[in-house]
Parts: structure tokens; C-alpha cells; sequence
């Protein structure tokens, strides 16, 4: 048992955020898009935000900047989410437009404001939990997407809600956070949802 909830830790990395949410969206929008530009964007998601921090993360351990996985430390966070907000940028700028992907869009300046707002942080030594940011993110995305489209996802935002009660035991448990530093997470993570809301829900 004390594994199984070591590994939420893993399998809700913050990293993995962007690309979950943009498949939940394909999945259930019911708007029609073409299986190959459906298949291009995620991949082109998954390359972007999981992929390129993956590698740029090895780099950095190489050069001794960072010595976890899950940047337990400070200032190991500030170059790995300077260059992921860079990332995101590089997501609403070349891959998704607001016209044809509003919701989708927004979903991603979203995670840009929480991904600053941690960066920022980082700056001045305040830790906060980058996988409660994440998963907070996905939860309001999710109850958006099912407000909007008048759609039944009860499953996945139970799923979510067990996913980040599940993780911040996870994060407590691995004593890499504090409640304040989970509650920090959370709403970081929620609020730039809510927020960005007002422009396509």
C-alpha cells in the first residue's frame, strides 16, 4: 500500500499535465477533427512538453543543477520552468490557434499563468507543489469541457479528484511537501483556469 501511493507521484508528474489534457479534450470534444491533425497536435504536444523537458532535464543533471526528478529543491526549479513556460509559449504560438481550438487554447495559457506564478516563486524561495498545479489544472479544464459541452465526465472528475487526493498523500508521505505548500499548488494551479475561462466558456 505504501507503494502504491509512493507511485502517485510518478504517475501524476506535473510533466505529463499538458499532454493529459489535451488528449482528454480529443476525446471528448464533440466537435469533428481529422484523425492525422488530431494525431499531428498531440504529438506535436507530446514532444513539446514531455519530451524536450524530459531531455532538458537529464541536461541539467549532467551539469549538477538538478539531482531529482521531482526538483525537491528550490532553486533547482527556476531554469526548468523558465524553459517550460518558453515551451508553453512555443505551444499557443505554433501548434494551437484560439479559432479552431479555444478551449484547448485557453487550457494552455492557463498552465502558462500557473507555470509563471511558479517560476516566480521559485525566485524568491517559495516552494509550492508543481503536481498539485497540474492536477488542479486538469480538474477545472475537465468540469469546463463537461459544463460546456453538456457532457456526463463524472467518471474522469472522479478520477481527478481521487488523483489529487491520492498525490498530495503521495507528496506528504515522501515528506516533499508541506499542506501549505500542496494548498498553494492546488490553487495555482485552479485559478488561472477559472480565470481564462471567461473567454470561451
Amino acid at each position: 500500500m505504501r507503494w502504491f501511493v509512493k507511485s502517485a507521484s510518478y504517475l501524476f508528474h506535473p510533466v505529463w499535465m499538458p499532454f493529459l489534457g489535451s488528449l482528454i479534450y480529443f476525446v471528448v470534444t464533440p466537435r469533428f477533427f481529422p484523425l492525422p491533425l488530431i494525431k499531428a497536435k498531440l504529438l506535436a504536444i507530446a514532444i513539446t512538453t514531455m519530451f524536450i523537458p524530459i531531455v532538458f532535464y537529464f541536461l541539467l543533471k549532467n551539469l549538477g543543477k538538478a539531482h531529482s526528478l521531482f526538483l525537491s529543491d528550490v532553486k533547482e526549479r527556476r531554469w526548468p520552468l523558465f524553459f517550460f513556460n518558453l515551451l508553453i509559449c512555443l505551444n499557443l504560438y505554433q501548434i494551437l490557434d484560439v479559432y479552431n481550438f479555444p478551449a484547448l487554447y485557453y487550457f494552455f495559457v492557463g498552465i502558462l499563468f500557473s507555470s509563471i506564478t511558479g517560476f516566480l516563486l521559485a525566485l524568491v524561495k517559495l516552494k509550492i507543489s508543481l503536481h498539485m498545479v497540474g492536477l488542479s489544472g486538469i480538474l477545472m479544464f475537465v468540469l469546463a469541457l463537461s459544463i460546456f459541452y453538456r457532457i456526463n465526465l463524472i467518471y474522469t472528475i472522479s478520477f481527478m479528484i481521487v488523483a489529487i487526493g491520492l498525490t498530495a498523500t503521495s507528496r506528504m508521505e515522501l515528506k516533499a511537501h508541506t499542506w501549505l505548500e500542496l494548498i498553494l499548488g492546488f490553487f495555482i494551479g485552479l485559478v488561472p483556469q477559472i480565470i481564462v475561462l471567461n473567454f470561451w466558456l
